[in-house]
């Protein structure tokens, strides 16, 4: 019997590496997705099954046919995390239409892009899971966060309009918010006097998203945040 398929789009070595390995160790064949897949040449040795996909997740023509070569090579995926999302953090008076566009275009163009990909593979085997990496900046625009907010802001109604379409096919659409600052080697060295409480581990990210996907019908939560027990709010 071949194992259910999680493909992880936006792999890199924090919340993406993470969730690899915890559905890797739940018996999934993992399809690891970057934009520079061949950098993840060392996570796919290690994850038994795992293949690395190079794919911009902006690039329609890209998701595509990466998706078309997951189902052949891999089998339909099962269960689809989009953790692509970075951006530029700025205040509206410094925001370029660029900074602007390219936010959008990870964070929103990107969910849309990978879920038209994946659903019909959904579809066919009438059920499977999409969870998304969101951010407190879906909800709250602060200043200094003006592209980054407005692209959170347009992934998390995007992602709501699709569980409300989605959810009675039997399609679990979920919206993690990352209220955190998440624990990289980089954000350790931009904050070297923060206690290891302050952040949030990956690996603990990727347990609440293993969690999600395997919930039961009757009991499916489209939303919740995560943080650190010190992190006010």
């Amino acid at each position: 019997m071949s194992k259910p398929v999680c493909a992880v789009v936006g792999v890199g070595p924090g919340n993406g590496s993470a969730i690899a390995r915890r559905f890797a160790a739940q018996g999934y064949a993992v399809a690891l997705l970057a934009r520079h897949g061949d950098r993840l040449a060392d996570l796919e040795r290690e994850l038994d099954g795992a293949r690395a996909y190079s794919c911009d997740a902006t690039d329609a023509g890209q998701v595509k046919e990466t998706f078309a070569r997951i189902e052949r090579e891999m089998g339909p995926v099962n269960v689809l995390v989009h953790n692509a999302g970075s951006g530029h953090f700025k205040n509206f008076d410094d925001t370029t239409p660029a900074d602007f566009e390219a936010d959008w275009k990870i964070n929103a163009l990107g969910l849309l892009l990978t879920g038209q990909a994946v659903v019909p593979q959904m579809r066919r085997q009438g059920c499977g899971a999409i969870v998304v990496i969101g951010a407190t900046a879906s909800l709250t625009g602060n200043a200094g966060f003006a592209p980054f907010a407005a692209a959170k802001s347009a992934q998390r109604s995007l992602a709501q309009s699709m569980a409300r379409h989605l959810d009675p096919e039997g399609i679990h659409v979920a919206y993690v918010i990352i209220d955190a600052v998440v624990d990289l080697p980089r954000t350790r060295e931009l904050m070297p006097d923060k206690p290891d409480g302050f952040f949030a581990k990956p690996e603990h990210i990727a347990e609440t998203v293993w969690f999600l996907s395997q919930q039961p019908k009757s009991a499916w939560t489209f939303e919740l945040d995560l943080r650190p027990f010190g992190e006010k709010w």
